[in-house]
């Protein structure tokens, strides 16, 4: 018994619209912002040491890249 092309096309059209809404989620940059917040400040809240010890590799970088360019023979 075959399924009647009605029942195909309300299956075709609910599988596009679930696609179209995954992707409009993908590229909806304020949403995608907000998850990646969230989950960089239950990372902190679970185990802040890595956070504390990546922002200070960060600052000594950024102040030995910012005394090289004053002091620096050219």
């Amino acid at each position: 018994m075959s399924v009647p092309i009605e029942s195909k096309v309300a299956s075709a059209r609910a599988e596009l619209e679930e696609t179209l809404d995954a992707i409009e989620d993908k590229l909806n940059l304020p949403k995608q912002v907000g998850r990646l917040t969230r989950k960089a400040q239950k990372s902190y809240r679970d185990n802040p040491v890595p956070w504390i010890i990546g922002a200070t590799a960060a600052v000594i970088v950024l102040g030995g890249l910012a005394a090289w360019a004053l002091f620096g023979d050219d």
